[in-house]
């Protein structure tokens, strides 16, 4: 088993795991510092190319992006979302993760999905691929975008799911927007981690997509808490490189070169 997995796997009950989105090394290099876990996650179609839903995300812009997030990742575990449509059959599921951690050097993929899913996931386990579940709302094929658990019946099914999901032989699963109490007793019920995004302090982890975190976005998620307002400090700076540039006090003699 890969060290980095066997890490968070001990975290179970022990401590938190922290983890953030990534799409750029210098992002990467900044959260490996701080995160167990960093996620190249399909959210970068709407973060990074305003697509209308992950569905619009590739293969290729996921591995061009794997591979820069790879050159500043050191410690961390770091995940790859397999997009929409990649992962329809055990064999296209095998063929596709394969060239993700082959041309990335990932260290594990991620997948949504419940029982649909199981054979394809026990393939990729077979293969010794490592993978990590997602369960909750699921943006690649979700209609409706409110939080799960509202009702009996998707509680039974959201709990036998990551049941299923873990016997499949995934090492977490990510949780988003998932009931308070459903969230609590499926991280009671799993010996694997949970990791929440929008499902309560009681997951074993939480995730959250960095461009909210410091306030690069404009997401309004309920879940989401900005940290930081990056995009003000971005404008000051921007107006005063401006301001500069006009008065001729940039680039100064020290910035430029002579013989």
């Amino acid at each position: 088993m890969n060290k980095k997995i066997k890490k968070i796997l001990n975290k179970k009950n022990k401590s938190k795991i922290v983890c953030l989105t990534a799409y750029s090394k210098n992002i990467a290099s900044i959260l490996d510092k701080h995160c167990d876990l960093v996620l190249v996650g399909d959210s970068l179609g709407s973060v990074l190319y305003n697509y209308k839903s992950t569905k619009e995300v590739t293969l290729k812009k996921m591995i061009d992006h794997s591979k820069s997030v790879r050159f500043g990742v050191r410690k961390s575990l770091m995940v790859v979302d397999m997009p929409y449509n990649t992962y329809r059959n055990p064999k296209e599921a095998i063929k596709n993760a394969k060239l993700v951690i082959k041309k990335t050097k990932c260290d594990a993929v991620k997948l949504e999905g419940g029982k649909k899913i199981i054979s394809i996931v026990k393939s990729l386990v077979k293969s010794k691929i490592p993978v990590m579940g997602h369960l909750g709302i699921l943006p690649q094929t979700e209609k409706k975008f409110t939080f799960k658990g509202k009702k009996l019946s998707e509680r039974n099914r959201i709990l036998k799911d990551a049941q299923l999901l873990e016997k499949a032989g995934i090492f977490s699963v990510v949780l988003e927007c998932v009931e308070t109490k459903l969230s609590k007793r499926i991280t009671e019920t799993l010996k694997i981690p949970t990791i929440g995004i929008g499902s309560s302090v009681f997951c074993d982890g939480q995730v959250l997509v960095t461009d909210d975190l410091i306030g690069l976005s404009e997401s309004r998620f309920r879940f989401v808490k900005k940290y930081l307002n990056t995009s003000k400090l971005i404008n000051s700076a921007v107006k005063s490189f401006k301001s500069e540039v006009s008065k001729k006090k940039f680039p100064k003699t020290k910035h430029s070169f002579k013989y």
